[in-house]
Protein backbone atom coordinates (compact mmCIF):
# COMPACT_ATOMS: atom_id res chain seq x y z
CA UNK A 1 0.00 0.00 0.00
CA UNK A 2 1.04 3.60 -0.56
CA UNK A 3 2.15 5.67 2.38
CA UNK A 4 1.34 9.36 1.94
CA UNK A 5 1.19 12.11 4.54
CA UNK A 6 -2.34 13.10 5.54
CA UNK A 7 -1.68 16.64 4.24
CA UNK A 8 -1.54 15.35 0.63
CA UNK A 9 -4.89 15.54 -1.09
CA UNK A 10 -5.90 13.48 -4.15
CA UNK A 11 -8.15 14.93 -6.85
CA UNK A 12 -9.71 12.83 -9.62
CA UNK A 13 -10.58 14.57 -12.89
CA UNK A 14 -14.08 13.31 -13.67
CA UNK A 15 -13.85 13.74 -17.44
CA UNK A 16 -11.85 11.22 -19.50
CA UNK A 17 -8.49 12.51 -20.75
CA UNK A 18 -6.30 11.65 -23.74
CA UNK A 19 -3.42 9.74 -22.10
CA UNK A 20 -0.93 11.29 -24.54
CA UNK A 21 -1.21 14.59 -22.67
CA UNK A 22 1.86 15.57 -20.74
CA UNK A 23 3.02 17.88 -17.96
CA UNK A 24 1.95 21.33 -19.14
CA UNK A 25 -1.38 20.28 -20.64
CA UNK A 26 -2.35 18.31 -17.52
CA UNK A 27 -1.28 21.21 -15.27
CA UNK A 28 -3.50 23.55 -17.29
CA UNK A 29 -6.41 21.10 -16.95
CA UNK A 30 -5.88 21.12 -13.18
CA UNK A 31 -6.20 24.92 -13.19
CA UNK A 32 -9.09 25.33 -15.61
CA UNK A 33 -11.25 22.21 -15.21
CA UNK A 34 -10.54 21.19 -11.64
CA UNK A 35 -10.08 24.68 -10.17
CA UNK A 36 -6.96 23.65 -8.23
CA UNK A 37 -3.32 24.74 -8.19
CA UNK A 38 -1.02 22.11 -9.78
CA UNK A 39 2.02 23.43 -7.85
CA UNK A 40 0.34 22.63 -4.51
CA UNK A 41 2.08 19.27 -4.05
CA UNK A 42 -1.24 17.40 -4.15
CA UNK A 43 -1.91 14.48 -6.52
CA UNK A 44 -4.07 14.99 -9.59
CA UNK A 45 -5.47 11.82 -11.08
CA UNK A 46 -6.61 11.48 -14.70
CA UNK A 47 -8.34 8.53 -16.39
CA UNK A 48 -8.97 7.45 -19.96
CA UNK A 49 -12.41 6.74 -21.47
CA UNK A 50 -12.06 2.96 -21.06
CA UNK A 51 -11.05 3.39 -17.39
CA UNK A 52 -8.11 1.01 -17.74
CA UNK A 53 -5.38 3.68 -17.55
CA UNK A 54 -4.58 6.25 -14.87
CA UNK A 55 -2.12 9.13 -14.91
CA UNK A 56 -1.07 11.03 -11.78
CA UNK A 57 0.41 14.52 -11.97
CA UNK A 58 2.45 15.64 -8.96
CA UNK A 59 4.62 18.70 -8.29
CA UNK A 60 7.75 17.70 -6.35
CA UNK A 61 9.08 21.12 -5.24
CA UNK A 62 11.38 21.47 -8.27
CA UNK A 63 9.47 19.85 -11.12
CA UNK A 64 6.48 17.80 -12.21
CA UNK A 65 6.34 14.02 -12.07
CA UNK A 66 3.86 11.81 -13.89
CA UNK A 67 3.00 8.32 -12.73
CA UNK A 68 1.12 6.08 -15.14
CA UNK A 69 -0.66 2.78 -14.57
CA UNK A 70 -2.19 0.57 -17.27
CA UNK A 71 -4.26 -2.48 -16.46
CA UNK A 72 -3.76 -5.54 -18.64
CA UNK A 73 -7.26 -6.78 -17.79
CA UNK A 74 -10.33 -5.14 -16.25
CA UNK A 75 -11.13 -1.56 -15.28
CA UNK A 76 -10.46 0.69 -12.32
CA UNK A 77 -13.41 0.99 -9.90
CA UNK A 78 -13.62 4.78 -10.10
CA UNK A 79 -15.99 6.74 -7.88
CA UNK A 80 -18.87 8.42 -9.71
CA UNK A 81 -19.11 12.19 -9.54
CA UNK A 82 -20.59 15.19 -11.27
CA UNK A 83 -18.53 18.27 -12.04
CA UNK A 84 -14.87 18.85 -12.81
CA UNK A 85 -13.20 16.89 -10.02
CA UNK A 86 -13.69 14.72 -7.00
CA UNK A 87 -11.48 14.67 -3.92
CA UNK A 88 -10.57 11.33 -2.35
CA UNK A 89 -8.45 10.41 0.63
CA UNK A 90 -5.14 8.54 0.43
CA UNK A 91 -6.76 5.27 1.53
CA UNK A 92 -9.35 5.37 -1.25
CA UNK A 93 -6.63 6.22 -3.77
CA UNK A 94 -4.49 3.31 -2.62
CA UNK A 95 -7.46 0.93 -2.78
CA UNK A 96 -8.22 2.16 -6.30
CA UNK A 97 -4.67 1.41 -7.47
CA UNK A 98 -4.78 -2.03 -5.86
CA UNK A 99 -8.06 -3.05 -7.51
CA UNK A 100 -10.41 -2.72 -4.55
CA UNK A 101 -13.90 -1.37 -5.16
CA UNK A 102 -14.75 1.38 -2.68
CA UNK A 103 -18.48 1.01 -3.42
CA UNK A 104 -18.48 -2.47 -1.89
CA UNK A 105 -16.24 -1.70 1.07
CA UNK A 106 -17.97 0.26 3.82
CA UNK A 107 -16.17 2.35 6.43
CA UNK A 108 -16.88 1.60 10.05
CA UNK A 109 -18.29 4.37 12.23
CA UNK A 110 -15.53 6.23 14.07
CA UNK A 111 -15.30 9.04 16.57
CA UNK A 112 -14.77 12.50 15.13
CA UNK A 113 -14.16 15.50 17.40
CA UNK A 114 -16.87 18.09 16.96
CA UNK A 115 -19.37 15.69 15.36
CA UNK A 116 -22.78 15.56 17.07
CA UNK A 117 -23.43 12.49 19.22
CA UNK A 118 -24.79 9.62 17.13
CA UNK A 119 -23.69 11.15 13.81
CA UNK A 120 -21.84 8.91 11.35
CA UNK A 121 -18.55 10.07 9.88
Amino acid sequence: MLNMPSSVRVFLCVLPVDMRRSFDTLAEMVRLQMGEEPLSGHLFLFRNKEEDKLEVLWWDRDGYAIFYKRLEKGRFALPQAVGGSLEMDATTFSMLLHGLDGKIIRRQERYSPGAPAGASV
